[in-house]
C-alpha cells in the first residue's frame, strides 16, 4: 500500500513539474515583414518612380494580384510577452510614378529589435567553442 502511494504522488508531482504551462516558458519577440522607419517613410515623394520607391523601402511583401500599381509595405511585431504592433504604408502609383502614400499603425515609433539579455537561447558566438568555430570546418574565405 506504502508503495502505491508513493507511486501515485511521484507520478502527480512528475506531471505536475513536466507541464509546459506550470514551468516558465522561454518566449522571444517576433519580427515579420518589411521593417519600415519614420526616415524610410519621410523620403517618400509622390512622383518618385518605381525604382526610386524600391531603392528607399526595399521590395515590397504585397504586391495587388489584379493591380501593378499598388504596393504594399507590412511589418509585425509579436512581443513575446506583450501585444503585437503592426504597421503597414500602401503605395498607390500611376503611369510609373508614385501617386498616393497610405499609413497605418505607429510610424513614428521605432521599433526596437536589439536582441534581450538574460536566458535564452544560446547567441552563435557565445558559449565554450565561441560559436561556429567550434562546429567544424569553414569553406569560405580565411580572415
Amino acid at each position: 500500500m506504502q508503495n502505491l502511494i508513493k507511486t501515485v504522488t511521484f507520478s502527480v508531482v512528475l506531471a505536475l513539474v513536466s507541464g509546459c504551462s506550470y514551468v516558465g516558458v522561454y518566449k522571444r519577440d517576433l519580427a515579420q515583414g518589411n521593417l519600415i522607419t519614420q526616415d524610410m517613410v519621410s523620403q517618400l515623394e509622390t512622383g518618385m518612380t518605381k525604382e526610386q520607391v524600391r531603392y528607399v523601402m526595399g521590395s515590397p511583401l504585397l504586391k495587388g494580384p489584379f493591380n501593378e500599381d499598388r504596393w504594399d509595405y507590412v511589418f509585425y511585431l509579436d512581443e513575446a510577452y506583450d501585444d503585437v504592433e503592426e504597421k503597414r504604408v500602401t503605395l498607390t502609383f500611376q503611369n510609373g510614378r508614385l501617386a498616393d502614400i497610405d499609413r497605418h499603425g505607429s510610424i513614428e515609433d521605432d521599433v526596437d529589435l536589439t536582441p534581450q539579455s538574460g536566458p535564452g537561447p544560446a547567441v552563435e558566438g557565445s558559449g565554450p567553442g565561441e560559436g561556429a568555430a567550434a562546429m567544424g570546418p569553414s569553406y569560405g574565405p580565411e580572415e
